[in-house]
């Protein structure tokens, strides 16, 4: 009788860990670049009462009978489905269509430095700024990593840098593959190649907060023979750019209430089982008075 109260409490445990995950999927439903999550169940320890048996020359095989013990969590799934478009027509505002993250660094010697030495996160969001010194950033400030950007000078950098747009600048675009151009006293200049990194794995990053993701050792993020992360958009199997638009939530409600419905039921239906138990084993108390 104390199988099925603990059965109860496991599954109530249960459906609150995907009520949580449903409840932080609405909230974020207006969040650019946010992958919604998905909470899976698993069933626990099974105790058997008798094992499997052969079959004889003179009686058939036996199932094994086994009491299942209750449910437990899976896993909580990062879904990395394609967000809506949302389109905005502010330049700096860029939506991902297809695979890959774009790339944002903070730390010393950002300018062709070891990405090793970097703070390295990852982003679907697309809604980037300028800062005071023309670098193209984040809301918290973290800049767009690319290639071939050019220094406060104007000089050309090797490797990986940050893109820089000059203040004297009269405008600017983003082309599909990246290339940042900007026009100056009448001529097109690129200020450099948006980069972008691409993983085989992208529900094995780890979310940090502020829409960001962070890599971990099961992402699989896709890497040169020399150790470089960095793709240019529209190669090898990466995104295109696509500017004046972001990329939503993709967080469907009609799916998130349903499932909402589902937990609470669930959730129910598990203090039922609670509750008769209790009632069986009250009775049994009552046998002796």
């Amino acid at each position: 009788m104390l199988r099925s109260m603990y059965a109860g409490i496991s599954g109530m445990k249960a459906f609150q860990t995907k009520l949580d995950v449903v409840g932080n999927n609405i909230a974020n439903v207006n969040t650019s670049g946010f992958k919604k999550g998905r909470a899976t169940f698993q069933d626990m320890m099974s105790q058997s009462v008798s094992g499997a048996s052969a079959p004889t020359d003179i009686r058939g095989g036996v199932n094994p009978a086994q009491v299942g013990t209750g449910s437990q969590l899976g896993s909580i799934d990062n879904v990395h489905t394609q967000g809506n478009r949302q389109t905005t027509e502010r330049p700096l505002d860029l939506q991902l269509e297809g695979d890959g993250m774009f790339v944002f660094a903070t730390g010393e010697n950002i300018d062709g430095g070891d990405t090793e030495q970097m703070d390295i996160s990852y982003s679907r969001a697309g809604n980037l700024y300028l800062d005071d010194g023309g670098y193209i950033v984040n809301a918290n400030g973290e800049y767009l990593l690319g290639q071939n950007g050019t220094d406060p000078d104007g000089n050309p950098l090797a490797g990986n840098s940050r893109i820089r747009i000059p203040d004297t600048a009269q405008s600017f675009s983003i082309q599909g593959n990246g290339i940042v151009n900007y026009i100056e006293n009448g001529e097109t200049e690129e200020a450099g190649q948006i980069s972008l990194a691409k993983f085989s794995n992208p529900g094995g990053l780890n979310k940090v907060g502020s829409n960001m993701f962070q890599n971990s050792v099961n992402a699989g993020r896709m890497e040169e023979d020399d150790g470089t992360f960095l793709y240019a958009p529209e190669t090898e199997g990466t995104a295109s750019i696509v500017s004046g638009a972001l990329e939503m939530s993709n967080v469907d409600l009609s799916e998130e209430f349903t499932e909402m419905i589902t937990a609470q039921r669930g959730f129910q239906a598990n203090t039922r089982i609670i509750t008769t138990s209790d009632e069986i084993l009250q009775e049994l108390v009552n046998l002796k008075r």
